[in-house]
């Protein structure tokens, strides 16, 4: 079921939650709809499924406009963060209550109803808990029978909010997966809300991103990753230095510390470079072409990379730096907490303060012979 939203707003009072926006959902995808709190992802997420009312626009579901159409007639199965479970029921029969519900004529008899609430607690791996209340499964279960319970009523698309905010890390990744798996086996299009970066990128077909009531960008994660196309969307995802650029005497200069950009007119000016932490480099030599000075203040290691967090030492920042090093790369080097070394950015994404487009991406070859340093 394909999904179209065309110039949807709302507001609530004075509050206005969503701007104007469109979007255009394929048959089938998978859509993450990721942004901070306050950005308008559940708004957007409630007006598809018909729990609120837009102020403007239209929605369509294929060719069919559902813009006025009741939640209850527009096929949409909807899981919510906490679950909502029915405490005094048992499993089976809070999958099976959407189906009995359902008025008369369209319900289903007794028998097909235990025929499809047995199909779906197995297809949720939890058929041997049919018998048991709400209070009785592990977190990751809940949310699996809520989602076979949105399953029950054969919704041509399936709704999420926040679906794994109020697991713990491990089962909130295993069920990533799991989900991911069964939208490929059963083939439905589903849209969910997260803020969670990884969650999203792990999950989406595509990924939208949303800030203020706006779409600020809708792209695959991969291509979300390597072109983010506005400061919003760079700071976001997280994991970026930054280094406040003023264009001096042909060098970006902050301080005590410079970087030389390439000689075009779209870096000759004053901006930000954004520079992802394992784009980093670290020596123990000025470069000719960066000389931003830091004191290692911890190193972290964490699974399979050490993160070095490093203080500017003559130049100003907002945060401290971070480089993700390899354990090997740590290995090879003495390196320790209080030593002076040289951040050596090898790909830098600059945006000019008196432009509103995409980044200038920039690559440095710093990798040059004889020049010590802690390969990423």
């Amino acid at each position: 079921m394909s999904i179209r939203l065309d110039n949807i707003s709302k507001h609530f009072g004075k509050f206005q939650a969503l701007s104007p926006l469109s979007l255009h959902i394929e048959d089938g995808e998978m859509i993450g709809l990721l942004g901070p709190s306050g950005s308008g992802k559940t708004t957007l997420l409630r007006i598809i499924a018909g729990l609120e009312s837009a102020n403007s626009g239209t929605i369509h579901f294929r060719d069919r406009d559902v813009t006025n159409v009741h939640v209850r007639d527009r096929r949409v199965g909807f899981v919510f963060q906490n679950y909502a479970l029915f405490r005094h029921m048992t499993v089976a029969d809070n999958v099976a209550f959407g189906l009995q519900v359902m008025e008369r004529s369209q319900r289903p008899s007794q028998a097909e109803i235990n025929k499809r609430v047995k199909q779906l607690l197995e297809i949720v791996q939890l058929g041997h808990l049919a018998g048991r209340y709400p209070e009785q499964l592990s977190g990751g279960q809940k949310q699996r029978i809520a989602l076979a319970r949105a399953l029950a009523t054969k919704p041509e698309v399936l709704l999420l909010d926040e679906p794994f905010g109020a697991l713990d890390a491990k089962v909130r990744k295993d069920l990533r997966r799991w989900l991911r798996s069964l939208h490929d086996e059963l083939g439905f299009t589903s849209v969910f809300v997260t803020h969670d970066q990884d969650e999203a990128l792990e999950l989406s077909d595509r990924v939208v991103v949303m800030s203020n009531g706006r779409i600020e960008q809708v792209d695959s994660p991969v291509e979300l990753y390597a072109h983010p196309n506005s400061r919003f969307v760079f700071d976001f995802f997280g994991n970026v230095n930054q280094f406040k650029a003023n264009w001096q005497q042909e060098q970006w200069k902050n301080g005590e510390a410079f970087v030389l950009p390439p000689f075009n007119e779209t870096t000759q000016k004053n901006g930000q470079l954004y520079i992802r932490s394992h784009e980093l480099s670290l020596s123990t030599k000025e470069n000719s072409q960066a000389s931003l000075p830091c004191e290692v203040v911890s190193i972290n290691p964490v699974g399979a990379e050490v993160r070095v967090e490093l203080s500017p030492i003559g130049w100003q920042t907002d945060e401290l730096w971070e480089a993700k090093l390899s354990h090997r790369s740590l290995n090879e080097q003495s390196l320790k907490r209080g030593d002076q070394v040289f951040a050596l950015p090898q790909v830098g994404y600059f945006f000019a303060d008196d432009s509103h487009q995409a980044p200038e991406v920039i690559r440095w070859p710093f990798l040059a012979p004889g020049n010590l340093m802690f390969e990423i």
